[in-house]
């Protein structure tokens, strides 16, 4: 069965930090790139950093979260991190993880449209 899944949402305060987990199992994670997406109230899904199938090669980041966040991948626990600093309002969504299908490729894609897994979510709330 294949899964990913999300942790570590939660209410913080503004100019906080939170590190987001996404998981996978059921299928070769290393054959995968993951993007993060998030969807905030009202507003439509939007890509915020996705990472390559290796770790190393590429990585992506919004212009609206960069240089406030990190992502990174550990492959022994199949899992991509999201550290997130200096957290603003505006950061306020659900955040899902996705799983883009990429053997022989080093890059990683923002379109939710070429994702073929998805996560439920984890919820992040920026507010004093």
């Amino acid at each position: 069965q294949v899964r990913l899944v999300e942790s570590g949402g939660a209410l913080v305060q503004p100019g906080g930090s939170l590190r987001l987990s996404c998981t996978g199992s059921g299928f070769i994670f290393d054959w995968y790139a993951i993007t993060w997406f998030r969807q905030a109230p009202g507003k439509e899904r939007e890509g915020v950093s996705c990472i390559s199938r290796d770790g190393r090669t590429t990585t992506w980041y919004a212009d609206s979260v960069k240089g406030r966040i990190t992502i990174s991948r550990d492959p022994a626990k199949q899992t991509v991190y999201l550290q997130m600093n200096s957290l603003k309002p505006e950061d306020t969504a659900v955040y899902y993880c996705a799983a883009d299908y990429r053997p022989t490729a080093r890059d990683c894609r923002s379109e939710s449209a070429v994702m073929g897994y998805w996560g439920v979510g984890t919820p992040v709330t920026v507010s004093s």
